[in-house]
């Protein structure tokens, strides 16, 4: 199989303006411009190679993460070249996917996730492209 990568970590916030400071503080990185994705229901930004998730309603996956479970860790995401191809040997592998395709993602990337019921229980991203 073809090793993935680490592309980037993302953890889940209520807001990303609240959280910027402490992850610009702590990797010594400046926070980007705030991309919404109103296909995922969330808005991002990026803190070097943190994501940082801010729900764009209370009824998306994300709102209902923070509710459950608080801030912290969302997904982790692995940088693959070809996503259909990825997402094949992944399957064969055992791994459960939730989407059998690519959808858009933030800074004009293609991505795909993993269920963590057959990754360790933690979300992983696919991420391609962009």
């Amino acid at each position: 199989m073809t090793p993935y990568p680490l592309d980037h970590v993302a953890i889940a916030t209520p807001s990303i303006r609240e959280a910027a400071s402490m992850y610009e503080l702590l990797t010594g990185h400046t926070c980007s411009s705030v991309e919404e994705i109103p296909d995922q229901g969330v808005n991002v930004a990026f803190v070097g190679p943190l994501e940082l998730l801010e729900p764009r309603g209370p009824e998306t996956g994300v709102a209902r993460f923070l509710e459950k479970r608080g801030p912290g860790l969302h997904h982790l995401a692995f940088r693959v070249r070809d996503i259909a191809r990825a997402l094949a040997e992944l399957e064969a592998e055992g791994m459960e996917l939730i989407d059998r395709e690519a959808r858009p993602g933030a800074r004009g990337h293609q991505v795909a996730f993993l269920h963590p019921r057959s990754t360790g229980g933690v979300l992983w991203e696919l991420v391609s492209g962009g």
